[in-house]
């Protein structure tokens, strides 16, 4: 692949999106009705500006009486903020819209109670936005472990490496089981390090599992980094990784954390234009030595174990010069001021003892939930189980690419992943092969699909239905471009979600559903990139992405193989249209073919929510 894809060069600078919703927040509405409350003239002397998310005053630390009760604004100082998008004529944050052309009521027409109810109410949400990350707390940079041939695999894989010049190995883990029992084989072989760093990690059997072998790790003297986003993050789950982060040889730290742990749409109401920006990354790199990317995070669902919904997914094991890339990458995120360590986050950090005690009731639990993968295998068998990966390896040049947070400041969204696509895709030649999740096109996508068909490029994609999407506004996103996608020419497949669908898993359960969550491109039949980039605008501009291209037809073939798979009439819908326009779904079952008129397997209610949020204003946040 160019250079170019994974070290972008832009030009004049990047715009905002026009729409500005993600910088108007909650906060900013209140204000606007308080402001229109025929209220006392006392009332009206209260600041409200100090506590403006982004807003460049800092609190004037001045009391100010409303009735019997002071408010005292302390200092606003947040960490990461990000800074509003200026009108390039007066450079004044620009609004979305005008809130007052919305407000349902006139003054005289609100109670006296309810005007005190409502300012109070806004004035502990000013309370609140006032208190920021903290940024006075101890922390000390790390990296990853310069000497990686110093391990056994690590000398095993420089040795490869050097017989495979400006190369590194890859192979694909398209089934769960694999996925899962080479995490576990790369925390019991791990020697000197493991980094970890991922959007969500459950505390289910699978967290618990992986959790309780980080541990074991760490008794054995390997250094144990954990980057967790925290959005995802609360209540016991919140207890588990502060005792996680207890051990001495571990250290948990938070990607743009949330200021109040209790209730976090807090920080959504007062805080929006940070805590938008969410860290999607998917990584875990053993030793410097051997890393796995994709599009997995930890949880019984993307390791076929659950007994309800179980992804469709995939991830790469690689070895050789990109996991150095992929370090770089982790100890970029790691050292950078958006990560802060969760014992700055929490009133009382835990203790060794809390840890002991949190790691034995794990043990209990897991003695009781049967899992179907040998969790409990010796080390004899888990490095066959990573052997067998690494001598599958392809060799072949490959890079790590992801979104630096630091994008979001300079540019106001990011950058990397989105306009390196839309540069690989200009040069596709006869065929693109998508599989993602979250498929929402935009105008520049439309653009970028017309440009393909003028060229004669074939473009097939599969993403989730109605049915099988586990984000109800992600599917209304998608369903707003799908005719226009068909009519362009594109080969349009939606994942079935029934457990008629037959899949290569070792679930519990044999009736569980499907949903697709695999993040995989191949260009050309020669280049592939496996990640955590899904097309949606929630990926394309607001949270930091990563994945590895690799330029490999021999790879391209196996992904491909698993493409075709997802596609078959068995496993999937195609989406066409009819004579009059109208979209129409085929698939088969039990070697009969089925035509429906309206999205397949869903429910009225379904549709009808899809078709509701399709018109609110909240496209560019999907």
């Amino acid at each position: 692949m160019k250079t170019d894809v994974h070290r972008p060069t832009v030009s004049g600078g990047i715009k905002n999106p026009a729409n500005s919703l993600r910088n108007y927040t909650l906060l900013d509405f209140l204000r606007q009705v308080v402001s229109r409350l025929p209220l006392r003239q006392s009332l009206h002397a209260v600041d409200f500006r100090c506590c403006s998310p982004g807003s460049a005053r800092k609190c004037t630390h001045k009391s100010t009486s409303v009735g019997q009760q002071t408010i005292q604004c302390a200092p606003a100082e947040s960490s990461g903020s990000i800074r509003r998008p200026m009108n390039a004529k007066n450079k004044s944050p620009e609004r979305a819209f005008d809130s007052s052309a919305f407000l349902p009521f006139e003054r005289a027409s609100i109670p006296a109670f309810t005007r005190v109810r409502a300012l109070t109410f806004l004035s502990l949400l000013m309370l609140n936005g006032c208190a920021g990350v903290p940024k006075d707390y101890p922390r000390s940079p790390s990296s990853a472990l310069p000497d990686y041939a110093s391990t056994a695999i690590g000398a095993y894989l420089a040795k490869a490496a050097a017989s495979h010049p400006d190369q590194s190995g890859f192979a694909m883990l398209g089934d769960g089981r694999r996925a899962m029992t080479s995490r576990i084989a790369m925390s019991d072989l791990a020697e000197k390090t493991l980094d970890l760093q991922y959007f969500i990690w459950d505390e289910d059997a699978t967290g618990q599992i992986l959790a309780e072998r980080l541990v074991r790790a760490a008794d054995r003297g390997v250094r144990v980094r954990v980057l967790l986003d925290d959005l995802n993050l609360k209540g016991h789950r919140d207890a588990v990784i502060v005792a996680l982060d207890a051990h001495p040889n571990i250290e948990v730290r938070l990607f743009n954390p949330f200021a109040n742990r209790s209730w976090k749409l807090m920080g959504f109401l007062t805080d929006f234009s940070r805590v938008n920006h969410r860290m999607h990354n998917k990584l875990f790199v053993m030793d410097n030595a051997v890393a796995i990317v994709g599009g997995r995070n930890i949880g019984n669902h993307y390791f076929d174990v659950h007994q309800v919904v179980n992804f469709r997914d995939m991830d790469v094991v690689a070895g050789g010069p990109v996991v150095r890339e992929a370090s770089s990458v982790f100890d970029h995120f790691w050292n950078g001021p958006w990560a802060v360590p969760i014992t700055a986050l929490v009133k009382q950090p835990a203790t060794v003892d809390d840890l002991r005690v949190a790691t034995q009731t794990v043990l209990e639990r897991l003695a009781k939930e049967p899992h179907p993968y040998p969790v409990d295998g010796d080390v004899a068998n888990l490095k066959s189980e990573l052997g067998n990966l690494l001598q599958r390896f392809i060799w072949a040049p490959g890079h790590m690419i992801f979104d630096d947070p630091n994008e979001i400041k300079e540019y106001g969204r990011t950058v990397t992943m989105t306009e390196g696509f839309y540069r690989r895709i200009d040069r596709v030649e006869s065929e693109l092969l998508i599989e993602v999740p979250y498929f929402v096109v935009r105008d520049r996508g439309l653009a970028a699909v017309d440009g393909m068909r003028a060229r004669g490029v074939h473009v097939r994609v599969l993403t989730n239905s109605l049915a099988s999407n586990d984000v109800l506004a992600a599917h209304a996103g998608h369903a707003a471009k799908r005719k226009q996608l068909v009519a362009a020419g594109v080969e349009l497949y939606e994942l079935r979600s029934d457990p008629a669908v037959e899949k290569e898993s070792f679930r519990l359960s044999g009736s569980s559903r499907s949903s697709l969550h695999c993040k995989a491109f191949v260009f050309d039949r020669k280049d592939v990139f496996i990640g955590s980039l899904n097309l949606d605008p929630r990926s394309g501009d607001i949270n930091t992405e990563a994945g590895l291209y690799v330029e490999s037809p021999e790879l391209a073939a196996q992904v491909i193989t698993h493409m075709d798979d997802g596609v078959l009439p068995q496993n999937s819908y195609r989406v066409l249209l009819d004579a009059d326009n109208h979209l129409y779904w085929v698939t088969e079952t039990d070697g009969k073919a089925e035509r429906f008129d309206h999205d397949p397997n869903s429910t009225l209610w379904q549709r009808i929510k899809s078709r509701i949020i399709q018109m609110l204003p909240v496209r560019d946040q999907i």
